[in-house]
């Protein structure tokens, strides 16, 4: 009988880095198990890639437990975790931050990692060969006007992945974490801007060629597939026109 496909879990895989990420690690040989909210795309995600989708919102505990408890029931060992899962939402100064965007950021991007961690970590212990990949941002390692509550997410899960490595060495697992600059997807800005495609698109506007997700799932495919005594700890990648976050180069 043959081995059953190690398992590889990524959250927020409905669309953009998420979905990618899960196509990417479809090819290298993984069961994808696909977690997010919107079931219907999941399912037809999972159907292309032969994958296994799970509804998940990485804010509600019951959630999270219930994600876990079928990830643990599939055959195979669990040998990775893409924490996907975040957003951005609005760009006030401090000054005019609407609480409730803030609440949202810190539950999705900082909360929902922590939860979906601690639930897996066990399982990916227990394979002997775990991997916990983290998708956090530039915005993670730097700070811009009206970016507070966003920036202060990511660099929590800066700190996260950094605090998770020593607390699991010795142990079967690593930790990546992956810092994407401008990636052009079809929902990032619109989240952001509550549907106003007109802010979203000024975000990339006279930008050549900004990431894709496709770019960022490449580095995901690339950190889980190196030898099982390499840790990546942190990958930072953006497109050539961006050379920080304040400096883009801009045709127009």
């Amino acid at each position: 009988m043959n081995n059953p496909r190690p398992v590889a879990v990524v959250t927020g895989a409905s669309s953009g880095i998420g979905a990618a990420s899960a196509r990417r690690l479809a090819t290298e040989g993984y069961r994808v198990v696909l977690g997010a909210r919107r079931r219907d795309r999941l399912d037809a995600l999972a159907a292309e890639i032969d994958g296994v989708a799970l509804t998940l919102d990485v804010t509600d505990d019951a959630s999270v437990a219930a994600f876990a408890e079928a990830v643990q029931a599939l055959p195979g060992p669990v040998e990775v975790l893409v924490n996907n899962a975040g957003g951005a939402k609005g760009q006030d100064p401090i000054e005019a931050a609407d609480v409730a965007d803030w609440r949202w950021m810190y539950e999705v991007n900082v909360l929902g990692t922590l939860r979906v961690t601690r639930a897996l970590l066990p399982a990916l212990i227990a394979s002997g060969a775990g991997h916990v990949v983290l998708m956090s941002s530039t915005a993670g390692h730097g700070v811009y006007e009206g970016g507070a509550g966003y920036t202060g997410a990511k660099h929590a899960i800066n700190a996260f992945s950094e605090t998770l490595r020593l607390e699991l060495n010795g142990r079967p697992v690593r930790v990546t974490e992956i810092a994407p600059g401008m990636v052009k997807t079809d929902e990032f800005s619109l989240v952001r801007f509550d549907g106003d495609q007109e802010r979203a698109e000024k975000v990339y506007e006279g930008v050549a060629e900004p990431l894709t997700a496709d770019d960022v799932a490449d580095t995901v495919a690339w950190a889980v597939t190196r030898p099982a005594h390499v840790n990546i700890d942190l990958l930072v990648v953006r497109p050539i026109a961006q050379a920080s976050n304040y400096k883009v180069h801009r045709t127009r």
